[in-house]
């Protein structure tokens, strides 16, 4: 907005002033370029910040998810690994519908979203 107000002055005193100097113009002209280099650093600087949050946030989204792969790999037996590779090779998805049966005796492990104990 300012910007169009700029020009928009600036448009009104050229038509105004017919044997204007050059150098006015000029200055006038550098006045618009120096605002909208301000608004443009100004709109970057803002969106570096947002994209650094979201970078932040990212990363210790992996961090977490990190923590729970490895978590699940030790707590898998070599039965259930080597399905997994097996699916991992053929492309087959290991979070499909087809989940196999939980045997008796075995406790389910929850991911952390729905599990309700402390986390580690």
């Amino acid at each position: 907005m300012a910007l169009k107000l700029l020009f928009w002055e600036l448009e009104k005193h050229l038509r105004s002033s017919s044997g204007a100097s050059v150098v006015a113009i000029d200055n006038k002209i550098e006045q618009a370029m120096d605002l909208v280099k301000s608004h443009l650093m100004y709109a970057v600087r803002e969106e570096v910040e947002v994209l650094k949050e979201q970078i932040k946030e990212l990363i210790e989204r992996n961090t977490q998810l990190e923590q729970e792969n490895n978590l699940l790999k030790t707590l898998a037996s070599p039965e259930q690994m080597a399905q997994f590779q097996a699916q991992v090779q053929t492309g087959g998805s290991p979070t499909g519908a087809a989940q196999p049966p939980v045997p008796s005796g075995t406790a389910q492990i929850l991911p952390a979203t729905q599990s309700s104990g402390a986390s580690a």
